[in-house]
């Protein structure tokens, strides 16, 4: 019993803590102006939104303005929602390259709410989908056009590039409850089993929205209740929470041959880099070459061998 009410009042404080910051606000749009078979990859180009607004970031050859910036926080777009809550904060430093990539539509805010804010987000790409390893996948066009520029250079040195899954590139607001539903709901049964939490406890969590979940679950880790698959670390090292995901921007590809060197090599020499040091399938679109890279405000850092483009804050 004891065990149940500390819970409550910690889940209490912790709401009340981050109630004013993990918010969205109402008053500006999201999206802003701004295979191993060797099958052949068919690309095809769908313009999903007017043209003069896919491409709100600068673009990879703006070496000028880019040396003229300082630090991450400088290569931001202008108009780009800075958290101000600890869970904010921890799921930009985890994530948050993506947000200085070049030529391309970046989100300007770390999380979407719902569904109809990711779609109206995705709405402002210009996109390009083709069929890659038996998948019918989707990324911005540029995104697209250096991967098949990175396939057809692998394909010369007898490498393949392909994909995990059907929802290795482009992914729904949905699809990701759908993943972090996979990881949230057993762990509350462990917990439960575990007396960390009680049946009603856990049944309050599941009950609130993914918004609202997500800030409860990242509180609760810090007191040791993880949620990741393992039961052993933070969630954020094994899904992304709802409206956090790189794939929502449509500029990341989770590769299926991600452990060869030579394939990241490759996909690094055509803007592809890995920027989630937990997620080593993961590979985002920066849009400029690894040279550039500290000039955008992102930092290397080196695990096992490999090579991570983190933000420098």
């Amino acid at each position: 019993m004891r065990i149940g009410v500390f819970f409550r009042l910690s889940l209490l404080a912790s709401a009340a803590a981050t109630a004013a910051c993990w918010t969205s606000p109402t008053a500006r749009s999201p999206e802003g102006p701004i295979n191993r078979d060797n099958r052949p990859m068919n690309f095809s180009n769908t313009n999903t939104a007017n043209a003069a607004n896919a491409n709100r970031t600068p673009s990879a050859n703006s070496n000028t303005e880019m040396s003229e910036k300082k630090g991450f926080a400088a290569n931001l777009p202008a108009d780009f929602e800075q958290p101000t809550d600890d869970v904010g904060r921890k799921l930009l430093r985890e994530y948050g390259s993506v947000f200085v990539a070049r030529g391309v539509n970046v989100p300007l805010k770390v999380v979407f709410r719902d569904e109809p804010e990711v779609a109206a987000f995705q709405g402002t790409m210009r996109t390009s989908a083709a069929s890659i390893g038996g998948f019918q996948l989707t990324l911005q066009a540029a995104a697209m056009d250096a991967l098949r520029t990175a396939t057809e250079q692998a394909k010369a040195k007898g490498l393949v590039i392909s994909p995990r899954g059907a929802d290795s590139a482009k992914r729904t607001y949905n699809e990701t409850v759908a993943l972090w539903k996979s990881r949230v709901d057993p762990a509350l049964v462990h917990w439960v089993k575990q007396g960390r939490m009680t049946t009603a406890d856990a049944e309050r969590l599941k009950g609130l929205s993914t918004f609202e979940q997500v800030k409860e679950v990242l509180r609760l880790e810090e007191q040791g209740i993880y949620f990741a698959k393992d039961l052993s670390k933070s969630i954020i090292y094994s899904v992304a929470p709802p409206g956090t995901s790189q794939h929502l921007s449509l500029l990341a590809f989770d590769v299926k041959e991600f452990d060869n060197a030579q394939v990241r090599s490759v996909l690094n020499e055509n803007g592809w880099f890995q920027t989630v040091a937990s997620d080593l399938p993961h590979f985002t679109y920066l849009g400029v070459k690894e040279v550039e890279l500290p000039s955008l405000g992102l930092k290397k850092i080196t695990d096992s061998g490999r090579t991570f483009w983190v933000p420098d804050v």
